[in-house]
Formats: structure tokens, sequence, C-alpha cells
């Protein structure tokens, strides 16, 4: 466990970030960087004892934030609607370029990667190891997502080259728990009657983490940081299907889920990961699929 460091985390507002902060904060200085537009969230990290430092790290406007960080965790991203490469990659890579360069007396920086930037399996059970081939996959939510997350690894592992920097890149798969992700999100429209909408055609499996997972697992992947940087994929223990996780959802609020499959271009119906190395480095995960989203209904109101 990490204890008596000063950690700085960007993206401190967003799904992830948000909850590993506070977890960070119990024995740690933690500096929590954003544009902090959820003033409500800002407020609950100012509670939980945590130096905030607005910032676009897209910027040049670092000057005040600190440079000596023990370590650096870096979960903001860019996640755009629109086909703007430019502006995806200049959000996604340079600023992590910028950020490394500003922090380069870290021990150890953790960036936050994606299992999008691997190229698409035809098969839909196939689990992706790190050394398997990227390329530019489809997701519904951003076009520019795939391709400007691989900019952003390569940049990364440039910074760490350049600047002897041990560096971890950790593609993260499905997070999840009570702040947010994918099974959330179809939890919360199973809940209110609406559609949950799939890629492509079933089955659609992931290898689905939740937040506690990787809270306890920061410590290690820090640790396991390297020049030239240690590659790995953030995922869970388990491959289970969407369509699996929407029965259990069914079940526990009694209602039928409607699945609805919107095939996507250069896409996949899901995709899951090998965690080999990962388990080599922090062990297996503490909460299985079942309980981390049957969990869900605690915070349910009907």
């Amino acid at each position: 466990m990490l204890s008596d460091k000063k950690i700085l985390i960007t993206g401190v507002t967003g799904q992830i970030g948000f909850p590993i902060a506070r977890f960070l904060s119990n024995d740690n200085e933690v500096w929590g960087v954003a544009r902090f537009t959820n003033k409500r969230k800002k407020q609950y990290l100012e509670e939980a004892g945590i130096q905030l430092f607005e910032l676009d790290l897209n910027s040049n406007e670092y000057g005040k934030l600190p440079t000596d960080f023990d370590h650096v965790v870096h979960f903001a991203v860019f996640q755009g609607q629109e086909s703007d490469y430019d502006l995806a990659i200049s959000n996604n890579a340079e600023a992590t370029g910028l950020l490394m360069q500003h922090c380069h007396n870290a021990k150890s920086v953790l960036v936050a990667s994606t299992n999008s930037v691997y190229k698409p399996n035809a098969d839909p059970w196939y689990l992706h190891r790190e050394t398997d081939p990227l390329g530019d996959s489809t997701v519904t939510h951003s076009p520019t997502y795939g391709v400007s997350k691989i900019g952003q690894e390569a940049v990364a592992r440039t910074m760490s080259r350049v600047l002897d920097l041990p560096t971890t890149i950790a593609r993260i798969n499905v997070s999840y728990g009570d702040n947010g992700g994918l099974p959330k999100y179809h939890f919360d429209s199973v809940a209110a009657d609406k559609p949950v909408i799939l890629r492509d055609s079933p089955p659609s499996p992931y290898s689905p983490i939740h937040e506690i997972d990787m809270a306890n697992q920061i410590a290690p992947l820090l640790e396991a940081a390297s020049v030239p940087s240690t590659i790995v994929n953030w995922c869970g223990d388990e491959v289970i299907t969407a369509e699996d996780w929407c029965t259990l959802f069914g079940s526990l609020l009694d209602k039928t889920p409607q699945l609805v499959y919107e095939p996507v271009p250069g896409s996949q119906s899901g995709g899951a990961a090998d965690p080999s190395l990962r388990k080599s480095i922090t062990g297996p995960c503490s909460i299985s699929w079942m309980d981390g989203m049957s969990g869900f209904t605690q915070h349910h109101v009907k």
C-alpha cells in the first residue's frame, strides 16, 4: 500500500479518478487536477482533504503546480463525439507528454490507457494480450478514442525513455463501481425500463474490474513501472458478457432487460482481455463480477 507519499491524480473528477483519489487520500498527500466543471464532486474532494488544482493539461498553465510528486496517476481523458482526430491526439497524446515533462522528477508514473487500442478480433471470445496488434477500433461514443489513445501510448513510451521516468501503461477494460462504468449504466437503463444498446451481435464478452480492486492495484502497478514502459492489461480476472450482467440486473429488479444491437463498422461486440500479466503484478482481484454488480441495488430507489 502507498502511504506518506505525494501523489498527483489527473482526471480526479472522473469515473475512476474520483473514487481512487479519495482512497489514496486516506494515507497520502493527494493532489487532484481537473477542470472542475462538476462543483459537487469538487466539494467532496475538498472535504476529503485533497489539494485541488484547476488545469487544462493541454495548456502551458502548469506554472504553480508542484513538481515534487512521488507518483503520478494519469486518468484524464478526452472522448470527443466528433471525428476531430487532431483535437483528440492533442488532448490525449500531447497533453500526456506535457504532464510527464512537468513531473519528470517523480519516482513513477501510471498512465491509464484502454483496451480500445487493440485491433478488433473476429472471435468475440478472444482474450487480447499486451503483445497483440493495435488498430483504430471504433467505439460508439467517440470515433477518435482508439487512435488517440494509441498516440498517447507512443508519447508516454517516448517520454519515459527521454526523461528516464519509470512508467506503467495500463490498458483498462471495463471499469465499474458505484461511481459509474458500463455495467452501472446498463443497470440504470434496466431499472428505468430503457433499452440497453450493445454493439454488433451477441455475445458481448468483457473483463470487468471493480473500482475497489483498481484502487488496491495502484501501488503494485506503480511499483512495476520501468524504462522502457511496462504495458499491462488492467482488467478483471473473469470474462462475462453484457448479456449475462443484464440478466442479473433483470432478476434483481424484477424487470426484463431490453437489449438492442446496433452494429458499428470497425468495432466488435465486446472485448475481453488476458489478465495473466496483471495478476503476476497485483495478484488476483478480490471482488467477483456478481458481487460487485449486485451491489448496485443497494443505492437503487424504486
